[in-house]
């Protein structure tokens, strides 16, 4: 590999900056699993997870062999474009992915010495909600139009405890201050098309938090909400987790939100890990070209360009993937090797692992 593409790999990148969101990473970086896997503080380890999609024109491997650990003061991040299998990942941990056409085709996330792959139906219905909640990407759609809030919160405190009536509502109604709501009353005698899609996400948050789950799933909880509102939304999910020690699973594509409240990143690409490690020097130090492109195409609007940069081409189609590696018809540093094989994780540089040839040959990682 020549010298000067080394060097320019190695060039730090400013962190993103969305335009939105400012602020620092979360917390710092846990460290790694032992051999075992049972530390206190690992609550979730996830490992060769494979979930495929049956299609009329072949088989789509929305996500393919994924791995990772979730530490108990991590908020982890998991980046991508649309259709790099983030939002599979976080669905396939409570086996949530509809069958068909989906399937589990293989892989394990073991919680407390279970494997929830293993798990049937019913005993999967008392760990969701109860041990593992999940704010989903529309807040509407996680939302029953036909109930009030407050009738869909006493619904959930009472499914998972055992609460009274009157202790369930009562509860229910401390929920809704806890998340903002200064007038709790009326919000919980309202119905969902009567709130907004900021006080529909407030409210989802409040009922993925109604039965003190171990485990948080946040998939994109900002989307189409404004600058303010998105803000208090990440300040909240920021202070749940620093007061309750509550491990969170962030999935966005804003570069702006994981430097906002992310510790660790994972960045996916066609259902694969391409990139993962702290977020300070994934940010600053990005080993993967994938992720250098990506970073480089947030707008800074405190620079002056001629033209935004943009990660040219489009994704692959995950029914006839490229030989060797999946980024490679898009790559600026593209070389033979990338078109037959496919690179292998390598552990590399600021704690980072990362699946590229050029991490191998700059003698940055092993195998």
């Amino acid at each position: 590999m020549p010298p000067d593409l080394t060097q320019h790999m190695s060039d730090p990148v400013e962190p993103a900056r969305s335009g939105r969101v400012a602020g620092k990473t979360g917390t710092d970086f846990p460290g790694t699993s032992n051999e075992s896997g049972h530390s206190p503080d690992l609550v979730l380890a996830v490992s060769g997870l494979r979930v495929h999609f049956d299609t009329p024109a072949g088989v789509v491997k929305a996500v393919d062999d994924i791995s990772f650990d979730l530490w108990r003061d991590d908020i982890l991040a998991i980046v991508g474009e649309s259709g790099s299998g983030k939002s599979v990942t976080a669905l396939s941990i409570m086996k949530l992915v509809p069958s068909p056409p989906g399937r589990y085709v293989g892989g394990k996330a073991v919680m407390a010495g279970t494997d929830l792959m293993a798990l049937g139906q019913w005993e999967l219905e008392s760990i969701r909600g109860s041990r593992i909640a999940m704010i989903f990407q529309n807040p509407r759609a996680a939302l029953n139009p036909s109930f009030t809030i407050g009738t869909q919160l006493v619904e959930t405190l009472r499914r998972h405890h055992r609460l009274t009536q009157a202790a369930a509502k009562h509860q229910a109604i401390g929920m809704l201050r806890e998340v903002g709501f200064v007038d709790s009353e009326r919000v919980a005698a309202s119905y969902p098309h009567q709130l907004s899609g900021g006080m529909c996400q407030r409210i989802g948050i409040a009922l993925s938090m109604a039965c003190d789950p171990e485990i948080l799933i946040a998939d994109e909880p900002t989307t189409a909400l404004d600058v303010v509102v998105q803000a208090k939304i990440l300040m909240m999910l920021k202070r749940v987790h620093r007061e309750r020690r509550l491990p969170i699973i962030l999935i966005t594509h804003d570069f702006g939100v994981v430097r906002a409240l992310a510790n660790r990143v994972i960045v996916m690409y066609a259902g694969r890990i391409q990139e993962t490690g702290p977020v300070d020097g994934v940010l600053r130090h990005p080993q993967h070209p994938y992720t250098r492109a990506l970073i480089q195409s947030v707008p800074d609007a405190t620079a002056r360009v001629e033209r935004l940069y943009q990660v040219r081409g489009q994704p692959p189609d995950l029914l006839s993937l490229p030989r060797g590696c999946k980024f490679v018809d898009r790559c600026d540093y593209a070389m033979e090797i990338c078109r037959k094989t496919e690179p292998v994780l390598l552990d590399a540089k600021n704690d980072a692992t990362v699946r590229c040839h050029l991490v191998g040959m700059s003698g940055a990682g092993t195998a």
